[in-house]
This record gives structure tokens, sequence and C-alpha cells, in this order.
């Protein structure tokens, strides 16, 4: 990795904005996900004050970023993480009545190209270095199984008890963060919740749900809820806590 270097989006406009760029990229199909209530409310303010916490991977011999994570700090019990996941690290750092002891991870994108390369991990160790230069206890992270969406009616928790044929964690994304130090603490059932009417969902996904029932997306880890009586269409994600001490 001596060809990159690890920046911040407070280093430079020019920075931030390819920042952005690289992680609405990466989550464009999944862009559902910005429709939780705390996303909408919290998220983007929050990336511009903690600038300095949004972690870019430039490449030197071209200036631009490889890769991007975004982390913020907040007050947290390492040993009482609550069943929320994402949504919970985004709605707790927006609360600043509490001193910060930890990084709360929320995303990492890279693009397609860069993929495979050991580039995600770099990133991973990057937020527990940053939360040991601020001299926080360590980093908490709502991990996203990245194969989940292709099993998805299968509960998390029988999906977390899978394993390959080497005995490893199922899910690559789960390996990688087991093989980058972290610890598994228990599932956050209820990480990214999205409530929204019917027609959102038709809009979304191009077709229409004329009965009530348990629907997959593309790309998502859990099925949508339509009920066709409320009018409403829910979206309950599960992700995975992760534990690293600084």
């Amino acid at each position: 990795m001596s060809r990159y270097v690890l920046k911040t989006r407070a280093d430079s406009p020019e920075l931030r904005k390819a920042a952005m760029a690289i992680e609405q990229a990466a989550w464009n199909s999944l862009g559902f996900l910005n429709y939780t209530r705390a996303h909408f409310a919290f998220y983007q303010q929050l990336l511009d004050e903690n600038a300095d916490c949004q972690l870019c991977l430039v490449d030197q011999e071209t200036g631009y970023p490889i890769a991007v994570g975004n982390c913020v700090p907040l007050a947290c019990d390492f040993n009482n993480l609550p069943p929320e996941g994402w949504d919970w690290i985004v709605e707790t750092a927006a609360d600043k009545s509490k001193p910060r002891n930890a990084l709360g991870a929320l995303a990492i994108s890279v693009p397609g190209i860069h993929r495979g390369k050991g580039v995600a991990r770099h990133m991973i160790q990057g937020f527990r270095d940053l939360a040991t230069k601020k001299g926080l206890d360590g980093v908490i992270a709502p991990v996203r199984p990245s194969s989940k969406s292709q099993h998805p009616f299968i509960p998390i928790d029988d999906y977390l008890a899978w394993t390959d044929e080497k005995g490893r964690a199922y899910d690559p994304w789960l390996r990688s963060h087991l093989a980058s130090g972290g610890q598994i603490v228990k599932p956050a059932y209820r990480s990214m919740v999205v409530e929204e009417p019917i027609g959102f969902w038709e809009t979304w996904t191009g077709r229409e749900f004329t009965e009530s029932g348990e629907f997959a997306l593309d790309g998502a880890l859990v099925p949508v809820k339509v009920d066709r009586a409320r009018g409403i269409g829910s979206y309950v994600e599960p992700n995975v806590w992760f534990a690293y001490a600084a």
C-alpha cells in the first residue's frame, strides 16, 4: 500500500467532492437505505462536522482516492450494544451531551475496479489507527454481510452460523473483519429501518405490490414487508456488530 496514503475529507474541498462521488456511486443501487430516518436527519451533517474522521485512501500518483471510509465519534458501552445498529450510531453521534469514547464505523466504499485487493482491510485499520490517535477505546461497526443478499429469507442468526469449506465464516465481508482483528459481538437486528408508502417501493423497484407479503429486493439483505391495509412497506435490515480495540 506504499503507493497509497490515508487522508481525510478535511484535507481539501477537492478530496471531499471526490469522496462523496465514490460513496454515492458505491451505494447507488441501494439508495433506498438513504431513507432511514437517521440517515435523512443527521448523516450528511455528521460527516461535515467530523470531516477529519472521513478517510480517503489516495493514490499518490493520481491524487485521487481509491476508497473512502466513514466513521463518527460517539459514546457507547462496548459490552451493551443495542439491537439497533447503523441508525443507532448516527442518532447517538448526533447527541453531543455525552463524552465520546469510540468511533462508530458507518461505511467503506470501494469502486469495483479496486475490490479484491485488500483495500477494505486497509480502511478498517485506518479506523483503528484513528481511534488510537484520538485517544478513544476502539471502534464499533454494524457490518453489512455482503453475501446475505443472496439469501434474503434466511434469518441472520442462521446465516451467522454458516461456514465455508475451510471452517471460516461463510460471508466474505465478515471474514475480512474477523481477519482484521474484529470480534463479533452479536446481531444488530434493526440496524437500518426504512418505512415508506407502498408507492415508494413500487417506484424504486419498478413493480407493483398488489397484495401483502414479503418480497425480495435486489441487493437487500431481507425482504421488504408490504402491508396493503396500512399502505406501508417496511424494510428492517439486520447487520452484525463488530468491536475493535484501539
